[in-house]
């Protein structure tokens, strides 16, 4: 997919983990889950790179991201829009039974 007929919610989650990518990256601090982190928000790029992504597992990551940098008042906002581009893709589904 490209251009016009690429899914909207992909391209705001894409933005989103690139903006937060480089704010952590520019952030000067160490922190003890920077690597989680990090590691996260790569894989929530590659999954936005391969088209709509599994609901749980942008969730799991989201929580991951949230648990590693949540304190960090600093990562905020990037944090906040990446929570804002996950939440488009609405919640998971439940589970059987």
């Amino acid at each position: 997919m490209t251009g016009s007929d690429e899914d909207p919610r992909v391209a705001g989650l894409r933005t989103a983990v690139s903006r937060l990518r480089r704010e952590l990256a520019a952030h000067p601090a160490e922190f003890p889950d920077r690597a989680i982190a990090e590691d996260e928000l790569a894989a929530l790029a590659a999954m936005a790179a391969h088209g709509v992504p599994e609901v749980p597992r942008l969730r799991r990551s989201l929580l991951l991201i949230a648990g590693a940098i949540g304190s960090m008042s600093a990562l905020s906002g990037g944090l906040s829009e990446v929570r804002r581009a996950v939440d488009v893709f609405g919640r998971p589904p439940r589970g059987r039974g």
